[in-house]
């Protein structure tokens, strides 16, 4: 059984790559994900703020006065809340390309085209085979064009691109008004793969207290039907590599996300659940489900049941759609 796959132009034994998250912050959990054979991991994300020349002064700014206002308390995170400062990330993925053979990919998340970039180059020289951009950009201003809130990802992709070597994929919002387009402008601008979606987590509001409540609520495979109709319809239309993530919990959302047309699925919230060995369960359910319905190789799997073949996929998207709405039945109807 051939489960080997490419992705961002990296060679992996099998599709199941670990996603940014907490895990990674130590070098024994990267372990055992190679162990439990997770073929990739991505680092935790190195944040603008962490290291921007401003970051201090929008600290003090920040916090000044917020216990007077009911609505700013807990709004913003404290400098000292970041988990590691960018020397000691980059020390901790020398250490883990010296711990495991897997391929490590580094993660920085952040908007604006300054000085933080050059970590990129840093993560490069550190030893990472890849790079994410995580561009975590909420557009609130309502003067904002949607031009130019595209503008910042090719602006972020375009100065990254100029100073690595290494591949860089970058993990993206699905609210643009034209996705495919705006997908296929970074593929053409250099990005090596598209990580579909950025999870931005919406805030919530603590009723007893009247203040912000921020609480992070893991995904389930509920939340990963996005994600699958998006790879479906791009593979073929580009060349980047295509990742899915968000919802990927079990073999049934991997299988899923293959034949859709993804390179590879990204887990996190199922690791957190479950533990870094719920990977292997995975994998071998995956090496079943293959032998079952007489799959060979992933190749064979990727992009079956794509929108590829579909002579016209916008005629196909509102067939279904209009199938769906007429298929429910309310209770007592």
């Amino acid at each position: 059984m051939d489960l080997t796959t490419q992705y961002m132009g990296l060679k992996l034994k099998n599709p199941l790559v670990a996603a940014a998250s907490p895990l990674s912050e130590k070098l024994d959990n990267i372990k055992k994900m190679e162990d439990s054979g997770i073929a990739a991991v991505v680092f935790h994300s190195l944040f603008e703020e962490q290291f921007s020349l401003e970051a201090k002064a929008s600290q003090y700014f920040s916090e000044q006065g917020t216990e007077s206002f009911a609505e700013a308390v807990s709004y913003f995170p404290k400098v000292t809340d970041y988990l590691l400062g960018p020397d000691e990330y980059l020390n901790m993925i020398a250490k883990a390309k010296e711990a495991v053979g897997i391929p490590v990919i580094g993660s920085l998340n952040g908007y604006s085209t300054g000085g933080w970039m050059k970590y990129a180059k840093d993560i490069q020289s550190a030893g990472a085979d890849g790079l994410e951009l995580n561009v975590y950009f909420v557009p609130t201003n309502p003067a904002l064009k949607g031009s130019e809130v595209e503008d910042v990802y090719l602006s972020v992709l375009k100065q990254v691109k100029k100073n690595v070597r290494i591949p860089v994929a970058v993990k993206l919002s699905p609210y643009f008004s034209s996705f495919p387009n705006m997908a296929r402008t970074l593929d053409e601008n250099g990005a090596d793969a598209l990580v579909l979606f950025n999870r931005f987590y919406q805030p919530d509001i603590d009723l007893e207290n009247l203040e912000i409540a921020s609480n992070l609520v893991l995904s389930s495979s509920l939340e990963n039907r996005l994600t699958l109709r998006w790879i479906a319809i791009l593979y073929s239309h580009v060349g980047a590599s295509l990742a899915a993530m968000t919802g990927i919990h079990n073999v049934w959302d991997v299988v899923k996300m293959l034949m859709a047309g993804a390179d590879v699925t990204m887990m996190c919230s199922a690791l957190l659940l479950n533990g870094i060995n719920h990977a292997k369960i995975v994998l071998d359910d995956l090496v079943q489900w293959m032998d079952k319905h007489d799959y060979a190789s992933v190749k064979e799997m990727k992009g079956s049941l794509s929108q590829k073949s579909c002579a016209q996929p916008e005629a196909f998207e509102r067939a279904n759609y209009m199938k769906v709405l007429q298929s429910y039945k309310p209770l007592g109807g």
